[in-house]
């Protein structure tokens, strides 16, 4: 028997109980969890409203995590929530071989944990999908949160100048001690703020935010400047108009993390893990007992933590 994390129905948070310890099907392996963090799609699943539908309950959350598989460390994935399946918030689960990175001996697998996909996704929106190059001017919205932050850190190492915006002075507050150069709130006067900020204009947009926001930072973005999007916490439609995307032939990309095939994944986690261990990538985060699973999963629900919580089994 092991200790394990349930969600017993949609929309509760999970309950701890103990079950029996999984056994790998046909092309799988068990790992020795040693961290799962709680995502915003892990709590979007479990809710029941996802784009996935209603996942059958119950079912063990936890759509990444960090293990321990015949004495490596590997970063893993999971179905949990999204498909059929358990997931990482427990003390063993099972993987596909294929799926597991393994982590440089450098990397704290909890700041790993904590960092995760949200961090992949800032990388590969900045890199693979931003083309960013040194010395140009990147607005990163949502600068409080994982991605935001990630985004931050990632832009600063490549040389690029940061104009970050955040909600609350909390999330400011970490965008600059990530190191945005500037850091405006989004509120009714960031649209006049952040064109004063990057003018003559800046060359791309990191967007996790989409609505007025994004209308805001596309305005203040130089001829052919581009916006990578991948959120819309802001608003499900953005109002901007016809004539500032044709005049000053502006690109938006469009991106989820569904989109990268295992290399990708594996390549762009490798270098978010070496950031990690070299200590270009610090992310807020905290560590809870697997035990703390309901009281930490509202925590993170609700905006109360300090930066991506990471259960331990």
């Amino acid at each position: 028997m092991i200790r394990r994390a349930l969600v017993e129905a949609p929309g509760r948070p999970p309950a701890v109980r103990d079950g029996p310890e999984p056994r790998p099907g046909p092309g799988e392996v068990a790992v020795a969890v040693l961290a799962a963090p709680i995502t915003p799609l892990d709590l979007l699943c479990a809710s029941g409203t996802s784009y996935f539908g209603v996942p059958a309950t119950p079912y063990v959350p936890g759509v990444q995590g960090v293990g321990r598989v015949d004495g490596r460390t590997v970063w893993f994935p999971t179905a949990a929530g999204t498909g059929p399946g358990d997931g990482s918030m427990a003390a063993v689960a099972t993987a596909a071989p294929e799926d597991l990175v393994e982590l440089p001996g450098g990397a704290d697998p909890v700041a790993v944990a904590a960092a995760g996909l949200s961090a992949v996704a800032a990388h590969a929106c900045l890199h693979a999908r931003g083309g960013l190059t040194a010395g140009e001017t990147v607005i990163v919205l949502g600068a409080g949160g994982v991605v935001g932050l990630s985004a931050v850190r990632f832009a600063k190492a490549a040389g690029a100048g940061v104009v970050a915006g955040a909600r609350s002075p909390a999330g400011r507050a970490r965008a600059a001690d990530a190191g945005a150069d500037v850091v405006l709130a989004l509120d009714a006067t960031f649209a006049d703020r952040v064109r004063a900020a990057c003018d003559p204009g800046a060359d791309l947009v990191l967007d996790p935010l989409f609505g007025e926001p994004a209308a805001a930072a596309l305005r203040a973005l130089r001829p052919g400047g581009r916006m990578v999007h991948l959120g819309s916490s802001a608003g499900d439609t953005c109002p901007i108009d016809s004539g500032t995307l044709r005049s000053r032939s502006l690109r938006i990309i469009g991106y989820t993390n569904a989109e990268l095939g295992r290399a990708e994944r594996a390549t762009t986690l490798t270098a978010v893990a070496d950031a990690v261990a070299d200590g270009t990538l610090v992310l807020p985060h905290e560590r809870r007992p697997l035990d703390d699973a309901a009281a930490a999963w509202q925590r993170q629900a609700a905006g109360d933590a300090g930066g991506r919580i990471v259960l331990i089994p």
